[in-house]
């Protein structure tokens, strides 16, 4: 199963907030996070990949967007506007990134702070 099945499916419940739904979230953004990175650093050789995490990232932000915009998520309005911004910077970064216009470093920084917010609200078991 791909990361970006994962992810939708991750997303596809809409639930209160658990140490077992932090969990998941976790591991998605994370999985995608690595594949992002480790495809970045062998993109000369291996572009078509590189654009597929690419892809997969994007996804991921579509989907965490779905997930927030839904009126019986619990999350904070302002949080959820912090998400849906982040989108939106993703996505647009993204095409500077395929462009060779951008550094992939923004979409990585974005995703480790996700991450560490993840990580802060408790254990992630």
């Amino acid at each position: 199963m791909s990361a970006t099945t994962q992810a939708l499916r991750g997303y596809a419940n809409n639930a209160a907030s658990t140490r077992s739904d932090r969990r998941a979230e976790y591991e998605v953004i994370a999985r995608v996070t690595h594949e992002l990175r480790d495809r970045a650093v062998k993109k000369k050789s291996h572009f078509p990949a590189f654009v597929q995490a690419l892809h997969n990232n994007q996804r991921l932000w579509t989907a965490l967007v779905v997930d927030v915009v839904d009126p019986e998520n619990p999350l904070p309005k302002e949080l959820k506007a912090r998400i849906v911004y982040l989108a939106e910077f993703t996505d647009h970064h993204t095409r500077q990134v395929l462009q060779k216009k951008a550094s992939i470093l923004p979409l990585l920084e974005i995703n480790m702070a996700v991450l560490r917010g993840l990580k802060k609200e408790g254990p992630v078991s």
